[in-house]
């Protein structure tokens, strides 16, 4: 259900090389959640680097929303970049196996299909 890579790179530059990589496919970042900054502005100190990159295709967000307006709650797609054991990764749920626990639409599968392979070369390519 997830699909998580490691790479050399800081949290910081992995997280520019991302959004360089949404781009170049056609994806827009909508907003990025720095979740350590946020818990040490509400006074806990969380010790791991932890940047959540909301990434949409507005193309595919319309085919999914008309086929069935629910899934907005599924959207947009996630992409996490964070450090774990001194190790930073990069990581999201499988759109694909996320549709296959919310809908039996055979149309929504296909562009599922199409946005996982399309999320994981982008996160390859920011490895």
């Amino acid at each position: 259900m997830k699909y998580i890579v490691e790479t050399e790179k800081s949290v910081e530059q992995a997280v520019t090389d991302l959004q360089e990589a949404v781009k170049r496919h056609n994806f827009g970042v909508l907003h990025i959640h720095n979740l350590q900054e946020t818990l040490r502005k509400k006074g806990v100190d969380f010790p791991n680097e932890c940047q959540i990159l909301e990434i949409c295709n507005p193309q595919k967000a319309k085919q999914v929303l008309t086929d069935d307006m629910s899934m907005n709650m599924a959207l947009p797609c996630r992409i996490s970049v964070y450090s774990e054991e001194g190790k930073t990764k990069i990581g999201m749920i499988r759109p694909k196996a996320l549709l296959e626990a919310l809908s039996n639409s055979e149309s929504l599968m296909n562009v599922a299909e199409e946005v996982e392979a399309i999320t994981i070369q982008m996160i390859e390519e920011a490895k």
